[in-house]
């Protein structure tokens, strides 16, 4: 009974902020791997950030400089910090965390920045 659930999607205008959330219920253990992915109308999911269980970080070439992810081990909580954004940005943002050989899968806040 895993559950990922994300939050703080919304509105923005270009050059604003905007932190996302993400919740896991039901995961006895520490994950191997926390990540950030997005997903554009007609374009493929990728990759945005990820953090290992020992906070080594790797982030898109796109969002370098500008999003940050980071835990929080007693919220059992993931966050994306985006500053700078881009309407470029635009897109589902989903929560993925990998525990043992596991993937799992949030249904995703939606992230929409105008111009």
């Amino acid at each position: 009974q895993v559950q990922l659930v994300e939050s703080g999607g919304g509105l923005v205008q270009a050059g604003g902020s905007l932190r996302l959330s993400c919740v896991a219920s039901g995961i006895s253990f520490s994950p191997n791997s926390m990540a950030w992915y997005r997903q554009a109308p007609g374009e493929q999911r990728e990759l945005v950030a990820a953090m290992t269980f020992s906070g080594r970080t790797n982030y898109a070439d796109s969002v370098k400089g500008r999003f940050t992810i980071s835990r929080d081990s007693f919220k059992n909580t993931v966050y994306l910090q985006m500053n700078s954004l881009k309407p470029e940005d635009t897109g589902a943002y989903f929560c993925n965390w990998l525990v043992i050989t596991n993937n799992y899968w949030g249904q995703g806040t939606q992230v929409t920045v105008s111009s």
